[in-house]
């Protein structure tokens, strides 16, 4: 028997159930919606925990904590050129005083531009490796033994482990919606069996193997799980897309990394074909478990 992918060939009318294959399009369709989604969830999550490493890596913020305006600003002074000579340092800067006492202002109100405020110094230091963060330690203690040191990635290190909790949810629910297009896949397949085993009898008695009647529905259910995954996919990655684009309008640095990248589209893009292979493979494996069993 020659079998054909055409979904309007006779080997696929012979099975089917006229509206209520359907289903099997608009399930397959929500499954891949909300697969869509968590993927891109997830590797929104990785591209951003990605970058926050990347801007995080080796920022470091010392902090001069000296009531005496002149000793704080001369160590502040004497700490920049220190840290600007060492090799492991690719930038030291002292923070403008003005943009922190306008940064103070809806705490402390005016008060934050009065000179007398013992106000640290901060310095913003980027380094190059793990070795230049203790050289840059070493310095500061040295030239202002009060001096604290904060490492960017410590401080957001709750938010990085948030994130990453987040990648890891997104891909488990891909997988949780792999393994229910899969259940869904074998309910139907043996509920077609149930509902055409006259029919397979006939075909059965006409020649046909039980590999050939594996075929007729797997090739069903591959063609109604590519049109619904497909649907279900442009439908995600059009709210992904609009998601995405809203992100970029809040001015948010971490938010901002969520974007996808053109191979992350690309990713998305192959799960219809991802689903549709797996829905194939489940809906031989059950029919031919069944006939083998029952008929």
């Amino acid at each position: 028997m020659k079998l054909s992918l055409n979904p309007n060939a006779p080997d696929r009318r012979l099975l089917d159930e006229g509206r209520r294959t359907r289903a099997m399009t608009w399930i397959m369709a929500i499954m891949l919606f909300l697969t869509v989604l968590s993927g891109a969830l997830g590797l929104g999550m990785l591209a951003a925990t990605a970058q926050l490493d990347r801007q995080l890596a080796g920022r470091l913020t010392v902090q001069i904590i000296e009531p005496n305006a002149d000793i704080r600003d001369r160590e502040a002074h004497a700490l920049v050129a220190a840290l600007r000579g060492l090799p492991g340092v690719a930038r030291a800067e002292e923070a403008d005083r003005a943009r922190l006492a306008e940064l103070l202002k809806p705490w402390l109100g005016d008060a934050g531009l009065d000179p007398d405020l013992p106000m640290p110094a901060l310095i913003d230091v980027d380094v190059r490796s793990e070795a230049a963060v203790a050289e840059a330690e070493a310095a500061a203690k040295r030239i202002a033994p009060g001096a604290r040191i904060d490492r960017h990635a410590k401080w957001l290190s709750p938010v990085r482990q948030f994130m990453a909790t987040l990648s890891w949810l997104a891909g488990g629910l891909v997988l949780l919606m792999a393994s229910a297009t899969a259940a869904v896949v074998l309910l139907a397949a043996r509920a077609g069996l149930d509902t055409h085993r006259d029919t397979i009898e006939v075909l059965h008695m006409l020649g046909s193997t039980d590999v050939q009647v594996a075929r007729l529905f797997q090739r069903r259910i591959a063609f109604d799980t590519m049109i619904g995954g497909v649907l279900g996919t442009l439908l995600a990655l059009g709210l992904v897309w609009f998601l995405q684009s809203r992100f970029g309008s809040l001015g948010s640095e971490v938010m901002a990394g969520v974007a996808l990248q053109q191979r992350d589209w690309f990713v998305l893009l192959l799960l219809p074909i991802a689903f549709a292979l797996l829905a194939t493979f489940a809906a031989r494996l059950a029919v031919l478990r069944a006939l083998g069993k029952t008929l």
